[in-house]
């Protein structure tokens, strides 16, 4: 097994750093081996990735100051100890949690595993405590990836299996429901890996006919067969030194699943109507909505072509699932839209709430649709429950006396003038504030028909900015016609 840690054994006998520095090396974990006296006078930094293990020491020296040492170096260093130690026991509770375990020199690799195990979790939750990366978030490839929005742990999780496997030349296969960004994902992945600087070759299995499938995925001669007058290239050739990414592979017909088979066991091919074999150095990326596992079981899929894609699964999780990102989602799919000159809006946090409790059967596809439909319609505006399409609406308008329409207009008639043409001030009093936003609501609709509902032209007959004049017919419900 190869160790994401490496052991510092620290050890004043000799046969005992030998003996077990053999065992670790036929065992594949990485170590270093050393004694009290050369450890203290180095006093080296031991790193982000090692564990320390703690021998016989032949010093006259007390466990607790070699932990409190320990500790100095490094506060999140885990310690496993190898002998004894009788006065572990009596260390402070601070040093004792530093200790995850003790072992016996002649300990077997399972033991030994298990304990590795325990102090790569214990590295792993210190440093989440502080804040810091975990062991597996390259620097290099932080937790930022083009297009992936969200802080939730799912997608969190997602960004930390791309960073894992971009680097490695194996296939991976992208579930998850439709919408839920698997291209986004085989993106980034390609981005990520050494074939940067290749071609990424999308192809939608599901949006080609079956007949023409092969000649698009592996090319074809001129005369191959009936409209084929040139030769062409396929995909596998386009993407060649690159990432080809099968988009939809649950949708191919058995009959191209075996001519998939065959490439990617022989990484060679044909073109139809073609008698000259091609190689190709092509990694390959494929995605699914579907339950590929039922589909074997049914026999539409082939189970030995899920294994050749199936090397390294990642599941997209469904947005439903993670809520907590619809802010950010919002904001990111607000910011695309106004950069498209869609104009810049904003929710209200009612509106958000009441987003978060769809269902999104589109899934991030269907927010994304949502936002740009809500920009056009509602362009440098605020939205609000009430703008909400109708089915989207999960709570009630926070601030239902915004939206009186006509019936404010109505109560202003009501008003009494004096003889002179001035109004008065009725006897019972009235509501100034409506009755202001009543007359303003009357004016703006006025001026909306006079220039045919161009926000612009109305905005200058009104002589106040059109960004003014769309947030008050936000706030008055009044729609262009």
């Amino acid at each position: 097994m190869s160790s994401p840690l490496h052991i510092i054994y620290i050890d004043d006998d000799a046969d005992n750093r030998r003996h077990l520095s053999q065992r670790l090396d036929f065992a594949d974990i990485r170590h270093i081996t050393t004694d009290y006296v050369s450890w203290l006078q180095e006093s080296n930094e031991p790193g982000d990735r090692a564990v320390v293990w703690l021998g016989h020491c032949g010093l006259p020296i007390s466990v607790e100051k070699l932990m409190q040492q320990l500790d100095q170096i490094d506060d999140k260093l885990p310690v496993i100890a190898i002998s004894p130690w009788t006065e572990l026991d009596q260390l402070s509770e601070k040093l004792q949690e530093k200790v995850i375990g003790r072992l016996n020199p002649d300990a077997s690799l399972t033991e030994l595993t298990v304990m590795l195990h325990r102090a790569l979790i214990y590295r792993q939750l210190q440093l989440q405590y502080a804040g810091q990366p975990d062991l597996f978030s390259p620097k290099s490839v932080a937790s930022q990836f083009e297009g992936m929005v969200g802080h939730s742990e799912s997608m969190a999780l997602v960004r930390k299996m791309i960073s894992q496997v971009a680097g490695r030349d194996v296939n991976v296969l992208i579930t998850g429901e439709s919408g839920t960004g698997k291209e986004i994902v085989a993106n980034n992945l390609h981005r990520a890996s050494k074939r940067t600087n290749g071609p990424f070759v999308p192809v939608n299995c599901g949006a080609i006919p079956a007949d023409l499938l092969e000649s698009e995925l592996f090319g074809h001669e001129k005369g191959a067969f009936t409209g084929a007058i040139s030769s062409r290239a396929g995909r596998f050739e386009l993407a060649n030194g690159g990432t080809l990414f099968l988009d939809e592979i649950g949708d191919m017909p058995l009959p191209m699943q075996v001519k998939l088979l065959r490439v990617l066991q022989e990484r060679c091919f044909e073109r139809v109507g073609g008698s000259v074999t091609i190689d190709c150095d092509v990694r390959i990326i494929a995605a699914t909505h579907k339950n590929l596992e039922q589909m074997i079981v049914d026999g539409s899929f082939r189970e030995d072509l899920y294994y050749r894609l199936n090397v390294f699964p990642i599941d997209m999780p469904p947005l439903r699932a993670r809520i907590e990102d619809i802010p950010p989602l919002v904001d990111e799919f607000a910011r695309r839209v106004a950069n498209d000159g869609f104009g810049r809006i904003r929710f209200h946090p009612a509106a958000i709430r009441s987003l978060q409790q769809h269902d999104w059967a589109g899934n991030i596809r269907e927010l994304a649709n949502l936002v740009e439909r809500l920009a056009i319609l509602y362009p440098d505006a605020v939205v609000g429950v009430s703008e909400l399409p109708a089915k989207f609406r999960h709570i009630d308008e926070p601030n239902p006396e915004l939206y009186r329409g006509a019936d404010a207009v109505q109560d202003t008639e009501a008003l009494a003038e004096t003889e002179s043409g001035v109004l008065a001030l009725p006897d019972e009093g009235m509501d100034l504030k409506r009755y202001t936003e009543a007359i303003e609501q009357t004016f703006i609709t006025q001026a909306l028909d006079k220039t045919g509902g161009v926000v612009a032209r109305a905005a200058d007959l009104l002589q106040i900015r059109r960004t003014t004049l769309v947030e008050k017919m936000r706030k008055y419900g009044i729609q262009r016609k």
